[in-house]
């Protein structure tokens, strides 16, 4: 044995060839936290004093390769200077630059995930081979930072500017045929193989037919472009990407001027800029944000595992209610493995629902996701019927008929005297108190609320909520089928709206707010969208439906009557009564006009601004830091409100439940985030501006003691 430690070992295998091998112990997946960097640098000094190695193969005992750097190290690590930051990454790149420095040729067998981190230890080697279905990639930028350990140097000089660029800049992940394609790795070989390969390359290399000095050299030295071809790739790359990432994600552009500064510098001064670089990204606010968006998502993920420990399995669901809802949650089923039952009262309904289950998979096959028979296989999955013949072998039904107590009432009971004692019944509302739904059922601890949001197949979230006779049985099956259809489940408890809901309509009702006061709806959405949302708060209501609008809105007035109750009529009212239901029927606050190829697109519509007249009250121009102020105020309010009323567990699943749900600008870390970083007295300070309003600008008395006490809703 070479060395040993508790993520790395090291020992010869054959013919004078070492294998240094990561395995961190007691962790499902390697990382690269501080202990296996510094057993990374340990170990290549213990190799460098190896008197006769012919070569070194770098090896994982893991399923995955490296999946990157170990994250719940990022926050005490940003909260040190820019300097300590820079000499951190320095002290690192040390470890790296050893590697690759060794004086015998090194290949790495790439057998499953390698990234961040994990693929800038892949390109420190001379080499790479690569299984079929590993990933390779360097997604720093989804943390709002880029590459620290060499990543921008290696890459741009290993692949080219142009491929570094899309790699960096874009986060992805990348497939092995395209991986070979560009030359960030040399071979594709079965897992299997990996070693072998990597051996006969080394074996290349001693006997003079593969040059890995002259390769490592290349890798080393300057970017091959002259002054004129380096300023175009850079300059054309800067403007497309600020195009596409916006200015409220600065990481890639940034990282893109960094690999530009170090372009005409060999690998030690290039590194210096790199980590001079990575620690101005790692001090903005956009990477604290991220990253904790990220460690929330862990701790979700944690949380659902948990529930799925106490799952009983779900081999065949069925879903009430076709339609375009119903056939979203069918597809979304039988895709991702669990077969499903249709059910609908009429032919019309069943037609509906396997028409939007064969769009979304027509769209797989045409972008290469998925082939035809894949997809026939998929279809198959899902068994539409018009009467409730094979409800006895079903684990879980999900209800989404119209959102209507006394229809969902009739449907539920209806249902669960077809299924078995033991199968869970949920229900799909978006709105309606799950207590309320229960009231009438034999069996109330085997329901939940299993709330969807539409379009299916794209939002990751999934609210699960429990009502007051809820076993934690059909919590935990519940939660495992969301997970099983690869959403993201949070738990809340009952109340109208639940939590998504809930709070959105408060932001709603700062939106009518302003239409009264005079602000043009226009402008407020420009505001919101440049803030950082999707879009505005009237295109939202256009894509929601204004029929769904009001009808949730007098849902949330009578829950929360004090601060949801609007007086007299308001915007969506008047947009409601003008059957102008907004994408549904192709007008609501905006015109909707199919463009050339076909798609809906928003055009201004003056009609609006004459039919909204008698709403509204004088004529205000508002700045953007007022529109922001009395939108976000209630929003944020709410989300505290649900948190003290033990609606979510924690402000991680209330802030990544608005950031899945709504939209909620990622790079703001999410609602309670929000306050945190404007500071919970300055929040509360600038609420009681606006306390004129009403109720929905009153900050709780929690709220306002935490505000005297200087306290935080994140640590």
């Amino acid at each position: 044995m070479i060395y040993e430690g508790k993520a790395i070992t090291v020992k010869e295998i054959e013919g004078g060839i070492a294998q240094l091998d990561f395995d961190l112990q007691g962790e499902s997946v390697n990382k690269f936290n501080r202990l296996t960097i510094e057993e990374l640098g340990a170990a290549a000094e213990a190799l460098k004093s190896q008197k006769n190695l012919k070569g070194l193969v770098v090896t994982s005992s893991k399923d995955s390769f490296i999946v990157g750097a170990d994250i719940t190290e990022f926050t005490e690590l940003f909260a040190g200077s820019e300097e300590d930051l820079v000499a951190n990454n320095l002290k690192a790149n040390e470890v790296f630059n050893a590697i690759e420095d060794l004086p015998f040729p090194t290949v790495t067998a790439i057998n499953g995930i390698a990234l961040g981190g994990g693929f800038e230890m892949c390109l420190a080697t001379d080499y790479r081979v690569m299984a079929p279905k590993a990933k390779v990639g360097l997604p720093e930028v989804k943390l709002g930072i880029f590459p620290g350990f060499g990543g921008t140097v290696r890459l741009s000089r290993l692949v080219g500017v142009d491929n570094a660029v899309e790699w960096i800049a874009g986060g992805t992940e990348n497939r092995a045929d395209a991986a070979l394609k560009v030359g960030a790795v040399d071979a594709v070989v079965e897992a299997g193989k990996l070693v072998d390969a990597a051996v006969a390359i080394i074996n290349q290399c001693n006997e003079g037919k593969l040059d890995n000095l002259a390769r490592r050299e290349e890798k080393k030295g300057k970017i091959k472009l002259n002054a004129m071809e380096s300023m175009m790739a850079f300059e054309i790359s800067k403007a497309f990407v600020a195009g596409k990432a916006g200015k409220n994600y600065p990481a890639p552009v940034e990282a893109i001027k960094t690999m530009q500064k170090h372009a005409g510098m060999t690998r030690d001064k290039a590194i210096e800029v790199e980590a001079k670089g990575f620690a101005k990204m790692a001090k903005t606010n956009v990477a604290a944000c991220l990253v904790g968006l990220f460690l929330n998502d862990q701790a979700l993920k944690k949380k659902a595992s948990a529930w799925e420990k106490e799952a009983s399995d779900v081999k065949l669901a069925a879903v009430l209610g076709a339609g375009i809802m119903g056939g979203g949650v069918a597809y979304q089923s039988a895709l991702k493995g669990t077969p499903i039952i249709m059910k609908d009262i009429n032919q019309d309904g069943i037609t509906l629902g396997l028409n939007e289950a064969k769009k979304q998979l027509v769209k797989r096959v045409d972008k290469g996701k998925m082939d035809a028979g894949k997809m026939a296989d998929v279809l198959n999955s899902i068994t539409p019927t018009l009467n409730y013949g094979d409800f006895k072998n079903v684990d879980l039904v999900v209800e989404a008929v119209v959102e209507n107590p006394k229809v969902k009432d009739i449907v539920l009971r209806e249902t669960e005297d077809m299924v078995r004692d033991d199968a869970i019944i949920t229900s799909n509302t978006s709105t309606i108190s799950i207590d309320l739904l229960a009231k009438n059922l034999k069996r109330p601890e085997n329901f939940c609320g299993m709330h969807f949001f539409n379009p299916v197949h794209m939002m990751p979230l999934v609210e699960v909520i429990r009502g007051a006779k809820t076993s934690d049985r059909a919590i935990a099956t519940t939660v495992a089928y969301a997970k099983a259809m690869g959403k993201t489940p949070i738990v809340v408890n009952d109340c109208p709206g639940f939590l998504v809901n809930r709070v959105l309509f408060p932001y709603f009702g700062g939106f009518i707010g302003l239409v009264r006061d005079g602000a043009d709806f226009q402008k407020v959405d420009k505001v919101m969208e440049k803030f950082g949302w999707p879009m505005g708060p009237a295109y939202l209501l256009d894509v929601v439906g204004m029929d769904t609008g009001k009808h949730a809105g007098a849902v949330m007035a009578d829950g929360f009557p004090d601060r949801m109750k609007h007086e007299g009529t308001t915007a969506i009212d008047v947009m409601f009564d003008n059957n102008r239901y907004g994408q549904k029927n192709d007008k609501g606050f905006y015109k909707y006009e199919l463009d050339r190829k076909g798609k809906q697109q928003k055009v201004v519509d003056e009609e609006t601004y004459k039919l909204l007249e008698p709403v509204v009250q004088g004529k205000n121009e508002f700045s953007d830091e007022d529109i922001i102020a009395r939108m976000m105020i209630p929003l944020c309010l709410e989300t505290v409100r649900c948190l003290e009323d033990g609606i979510v567990e924690d402000p991680a699943d209330a802030d990544m439940g608005l950031i899945f749900g709504i939209g909620f600008p990622p790079f703001r870390g999410g609602a309670l985030r929000y306050i945190d970083d404007l500071g919970v007295d300055k929040f509360v300070e600038l609420a009681d501006k606006f306390a004129d309003l009403g109720p929905l600008y009153h900050p709780t008395e929690k709220l306002r003691e935490m505000a005297k006490t200087g306290k935080k809703f994140f640590g």
